[in-house]
């Protein structure tokens, strides 16, 4: 699963340092596959589908801070618990109903992220 930020979020930024995938974005801002990644030029999705790693993406929030469930990885590969929700001074960083990984799924796209 991914992590989500939950309409509480007071924009604090607390959560955003502390990505090591560069997955979390502050409310109405672009994000890039590139971003704090090694990917670049054409990505492959491995379901047929490609994008360019450079390409801007439209903010998923205008409200509140948010995270690219593509990205994240639940800090697997880096830390015991994801960051954004240990430094959360409101709660608002948790799990992601709609985006369910394994151990092993989060691992390879740590890898796939950062290879």
């Amino acid at each position: 699963m991914a992590i989500k930020i939950t309409d509480e979020c007071i924009n604090c930024g607390a959560c955003e340092p502390e990505c090591p995938n560069n997955a979390i974005y502050d409310a109405g801002a672009a994000w890039r596959f590139s971003d704090g990644t090694t990917l670049k030029g054409v990505i492959d999705f491995g379901d047929g589908s490609t994008l360019d790693a450079e390409e801007t993406q439209a903010a998923i929030s205008e409200e509140f801070y948010y995270i690219v469930s593509d990205k994240c990885t639940e800090c697997k590969g880096f830390h015991d618990e994801p960051q954004c929700a240990a430094v959360c001074p409101v709660d608002c960083c948790i799990d992601d109903e709609d985006v369910r990984e394994t151990e092993e799924e989060l691992l390879a796209k740590k890898d796939w992220l950062h290879s």
